[in-house]
C-alpha cells in the first residue's frame, strides 16, 4: 500500500528474531555441528539460517515453529555446501546423501522436516564439552561458551570483559580452528577423560558467573547478565549430566550467590558488602533452589568437591535471618575442607577471614600476614584489603587507611576503588581522633 509505514513490523520481526535466536541458537549450532561433524562450520551454516529469517521473515512473518524452521534451512545450507565440494571423503559423501536424503524441501512442510530423530539433550552435551575443550585457552573457551551456548555476540562478549571487539573475534576464529586442526570429535566422552572434561566444564562457567559477580575492571560492581548466563548453563548441564555431584554443587552455589544480587548494589551503584546487606532483599526463591541443589549434590554421593564445598559456605550465610547469626565456626571448618581439597593462596586468604569472624581478628591477621610474601597474590588488591579490616577491628587505624589506599590502588574496577579509598578515609579519621590531643 502506497504511504503504508512497514518499520514497525520490521522491528517488531526483528526482535522477535532476537528473541528466537536467544532461546533457539545452542540448539541449532549443536543440531548442526552434529551433522557436519565441526563446531565452527555448525555455527556458519546457524548464521546463514538466521540470514535467511531476517531477510524473510519480516515479509512472511514469524513462523508457528522458527526453531523448527531455523534448522531446516541450517541443513538445506549443509547439503548445499557439501555439494559445492570437489574433494570429499568417503564419510563426508556419505553425510552428504544422508542430508540431502532429509533435507528435500519440495512439497514438504519445514515443520515435518525437522521431526527428524534429533536428540537435543545429547547434541547440547556434545557442544557444551566441545566448547569447553582443555585444548582451547580458558579465555578462548569462555568466549566459544559464551558465543555458541549462550548466543551472545562478538559484541556483547567485548563489553562483558571489557576487551576490544576485535581481540573477542581473534579469539573465537582461533578456537575454532585449534578444534578443527586437534580434530576434537563432537561426541560427549568417556571413562578418565570424562572427569577431566566436566572440570573444564565447570571452570568455564564459574568463570563466566564470577566476572558477572564481582566485575574484574570498569565501571560495574557487577554484571548481572553474565550470572544469568551462566547459571542458566549450569542449570541445563546438571538435567544432561545428574549423576555429577560437582555440577549440582555449581549449580547450588551459583544459585545462592546470585540470591544476594539486588542486595549487592546500593541506590547509586555503589558496593554493598555481605555483612551489611539487607537480608529481605535476597531472592528466597533462588536460595531454595540453591539449597535443594546442595542437597542433589549430597545425595548423589562421592563427597562434596570445591564447588559443592563453596555452595556449603554459601548456605551457611543463606540460612543466617541476620549477620550476627552466620555460623563461622562451621564456615571455617569449610574452609580447612577446601583447602585440604584444593589448597591455593586465595582459598587460603577466605580461609582467614572465616577464621578472623569466628575466632576474633587477631587469629586472622596472624593467617594473613603469613601469606603477605606469597607471589601469586602480589598485586591482587583483596590481600591489603582483608589486611586493613583487620588491622582496623585491632584500632590500628593507620595501617589499616595505607592498606586501603594499597587495595584501592591496585583494583581495576572503579566502584570497588572507590569504597576502599572511603574506607581509607573512615580508617584515617579515626586515626585522628584516637591521636592524643
Amino acid at each position: 500500500m502506497p504511504g503504508h509505514d512497514t518499520s514497525g513490523g520490521a522491528r517488531a520481526a526483528r526482535r522477535a528474531i532476537d528473541a528466537v535466536w536467544r532461546i533457539e541458537s545452542a540448539r541449532l549450532i549443536a543440531g548442526l555441528a552434529r551433522y557436519v561433524g565441526d563446531v565452527g562450520t555448525g555455527e556458519d551454516l546457524a548464521h546463514d539460517a538466521l540470514a535467511a529469517a531476517l531477510e524473510q521473515w519480516p515479509q512472511s512473518g514469524v513462523p508457528d515453529n522458527p526453531g523448527a524452521w531455523l534448522m531446516a534451512v541450517g541443513k538445506r545450507r549443509a547439503v548445499d555446501m557439501l555439494r559445492r565440494r570437489t574433494v570429499l571423503e568417503r564419510k563426508q559423501e556419505e553425510l552428504g546423501r544422508e542430508l540431502e536424503a532429509r533435507s528435500d524441501l519440495s512439497g514438504r512442510d519445514i515443520a515435518e522436516l525437522v521431526d527428524l530423530p534429533d536428540d537435543f539433550g545429547d547434541d547440547l552435551l556434545r557442544l557444551i564439552f566441545v566448547a569447553c575443550h582443555p585444548v582451547l585457552s580458558t579465555e578462548a573457551r569462555v568466549a566459544l561458551t559464551l558465543r555458541l551456548l549462550g548466543g551472545l555476540t562478538t559484541d556483547e562478549i567485548a563489553r562483558a570483559f571489557l576487551v576490544r571487539e576485535p581481540t573477542v573475534a581473534q579469539r573465537i576464529v582461533r578456537a575454532k580452528r585449534t578444534l578443527a586442526e586437534a580434530r576434537v570429535p563432537f561426541e560427549v566422552p568417556e571413562g578418565a577423560d570424562r572427569a577431566a572434561r566436566v572440570i573444564s566444564v565447570l571452570e568455564v562457567l564459574y568463570l563466566i558467573f564470577n566476572e558477572g559477580y564481582s566485575a574484574t575492571a570498569g565501571d560495574d560492581w557487577m554484571r548481572p547478565t553474565l550470572c544469568e548466563d551462566a547459571l542458566r548453563m549450569g542449570r541445563i548441564l546438571a538435567e544432561l549430566l545428574p549423576d555429577e555431584p560437582e555440577v549440582h554443587g555449581l549449580v547450588a552455589l551459583m544459585e545462592i550467590q546470585a540470591s544476594r544480587v539486588r542486595a549487592r548494589v546500593g541506590p547509586s551503584g555503589e558496593p554493598v558488602l555481605l555483612l551489611d546487606q539487607d537480608r529481605s532483599r535476597w531472592d528466597h526463591a533462588l536460595i531454595r533452589h540453591g539449597l535443594a541443589a546442595l542437597d542433589r549434590a549430597d545425595r548423589v554421593g562421592r563427597g562434596f568437591g570445591p564447588y559443592a564445598l563453596q555452595a556449603a559456605i554459601a548456605a551457611c550465610h543463606a540460612r543466617a535471618r541476620t549477620a550476627p547469626e552466620t555460623d563461622w565456626e562451621r564456615i571455617a571448618a569449610l574452609y580447612d575442607a577446601l583447602a585440604q581439597l584444593t589448597p591455593s593462596p586465595i582459598v587460603e586468604l577466605n580461609r582467614a577471614v572465616a577464621y578472623s569472624m569466628a575466632f576474633g581478628p587477631i587469629v586472622g591477621l596472624e593467617l594473613v600476614d603469613a601469606l603477605r610474601e606469597e607471589p601469586a597474590l602480589r598485586g591482587y588488591h583483596l590481600l591489603p584489603s582483608v589486611r586493613g579490616d583487620l588491622l582496623a577491628k585491632l584500632g590500628r587505624d593507620d595501617e589499616a587507611q595505607a592498606e586501603f589506599e594499597r587495595a584501592a590502588a591496585l583494583t581495576r574496577n572503579s566502584r570497588e576503588g572507590t569504597l576502599l579509598l572511603e574506607r581509607a578515609a573512615t580508617s584515617g579519621a579515626n586515626a585522628l581522633r584516637r591521636r592524643p590531643d
